[in-house]
């Protein structure tokens, strides 16, 4: 039997790598290079996180329409060119303020005072703002083209493990980003720290022309693998037959299951992307670490690789419970789901404890609530490969991914204005035995160790055993 499906896996690995880096720059060079440069709030930047997250929404919705139309080869290749190109782009705000707001070089946006900082401001607010939405229309089509790919040469048993593999480089990007992008934007300036990371897409579009086939039409699949990926399908020819039926919205939304996996996306993803956003400005307003230093560095590194090597074993939990326990795979991934939820009650200790131990300690435990998101995440997406039809995978990933990001708006978006207010009061603003923003921030720690048990309370409600969607 051949293996080429793992070569595709190692292809969703390096886009959602590429996807994760493009998105980890901003909150790696915010706070000691843009920030001062531009002279921007919290809330400045809160507003540009959050409306990355609910325009990344709503492209949401509609990417996995697109890819399911498109196809997936045609349309994760535009995708991930769009989201380069905003990558890129963004290079170009600083030149572009000077030239709207009229100052003469960088040294005089840094220097400027009175009037003319809240134009600085404003502007390069937007034209941030303008790139973050062709970044996030590109990024939408990432996980629904990526799971779709795992429905079409994954059998649903070995779906939550590929995906776990696969989502690992969003670990893997979030572990390299820190590694590289302070280090590039301390050396060549900020703009460059963009442009070379962004570069890197092109080149994986590059590759992805020439490696990609459908399992059926690919001349790297043998009979035997092909056997291997339709296990699932007594008469593979006839149920693929059927299932190029395209599911439309209204049609969507009339299946509990899809509310389920948009409710469970939308408690959850905004964890994930709050640590991602708001981690390094973290350790730099509560410990004055900067992203560049090498401590910073250290810290944001070690995160992840606890994420990384963690988060590994969660997809490869429900195939235990599989096989091992002969559970029915829906089942096994719930209960896979249910142990990862638990996990992020240890975001309550991690202020308490940093005060106590110092940064090292909130870095661990960060990085044991991110390894319980990507755990839990790579099983809900695989929730969608089991309940729906492959041509239907991507159009209800892109509507769960839509859900998530409404949540990661509402707590981006929220967190910036939260630790503005703490700022502004001070010692008189107060929670659980803390006061100014690291108040702030345990409120957010709380929000975030909650999440999890909530979304899978209300997914086993309207879902409570395996229910699969046949198209009629």
């Amino acid at each position: 039997m051949t293996n080429w499906r793992w070569v595709m896996c190692a292809m969703l690995f390096f886009a959602t790598t590429v996807n994760y880096m493009d998105r980890q720059v901003l909150s790696l060079t915010f706070k000691e290079f843009i920030q001062p440069e531009f002279h921007w709030t919290d809330s400045d930047y809160g507003t540009i996180t959050g409306v990355f997250s609910i325009a990344y929404a709503i492209f949401c919705l509609f990417a996995g329409k697109f890819i399911d139309w498109m196809g997936t080869k045609k349309g994760y290749l535009i995708a991930i060119v769009v989201w380069s190109l905003g990558a890129v782009m963004h290079a170009g705000c600083g030149w572009a303020t000077e030239n709207i707001v009229g100052v003469a070089d960088k040294a005089a946006l840094l220097n400027a005072t009175g009037a003319i900082v809240s134009s600085i401001s404003m502007v390069s607010v937007w034209l941030f703002l303008a790139c973050r939405l062709i970044l996030g229309l590109g990024e939408a089509g990432n996980f629904p083209a990526a799971i779709k790919v795992t429905a079409e040469y994954f059998p649903k048993k070995d779906r939550a493990f590929a995906t776990a593999l696969f989502n690992a480089g969003a670990s893997v990007g979030a572990l390299a980003a820190p590694a590289t992008i302070p280090l590039l934007a301390k050396s060549l300036g900020w703009e460059w720290a963009f442009i070379i990371i962004g570069a890197l897409g092109f080149l994986w579009a590059g590759i992805w022309i020439f490696v990609y086939d459908k399992p059926e039409e690919s001349k790297h699949v043998n009979e035997a693998e092909l056997e291997y990926i339709h296990q699932d399908e007594k008469d593979a020819p006839k149920q693929e037959a059927k299932e190029e039926k395209q599911m439309s919205f209204a049609e969507a939304f009339k299946h509990k299951q899809t509310w389920s996996f948009a409710f469970g996306k939308f408690m959850t993803d905004g964890v994930w992307w709050f640590f991602l956003f708001w981690a390094p400005a973290y350790f730099q307003d509560q410990f004055g670490i900067k992203a560049s230093d090498p401590q910073g560095i250290a810290l944001i590194f070690t995160l992840y690789a606890i994420v990384t090597v963690i988060s590994l074993f969660g997809g490869y939990l429900p195939k235990i419970f599989v096989e091992k326990k002969g559970m029915e795979p829906y089942a096994g991934r719930m209960r896979a789901m249910l142990i990862f939820a638990f996990f992020p009650i240890f975001a309550l200790f991690a202020q308490p404890l940093g005060g106590i131990y110092g940064p090292w300690a909130v870095a661990i435990i960060i990085g044991i609530v991110g390894a319980a998101h990507q755990s839990w995440s790579a099983n809900i997406f695989s929730t969608t490969g089991d309940m729906f039809p492959k041509s239907a995978v991507a159009t209800i990933t892109g509507i769960g991914a839509m859900a998530g990001g409404v949540g990661s708006f509402l707590i981006n978006k929220g967190s910036g204005m939260l630790f503005d207010h703490a700022a502004q009061l001070g010692e008189a603003f107060k929670f659980a035995g803390f006061t100014g923003k690291p108040a702030a921030y345990m409120i957010v720690f709380c929000i975030c160790a909650v999440a999890y048990l909530i979304g899978w309370c209300v997914m086993k409600i309207l879902v409570p055993k395996y229910q699969p969607v046949v198209l009629k």
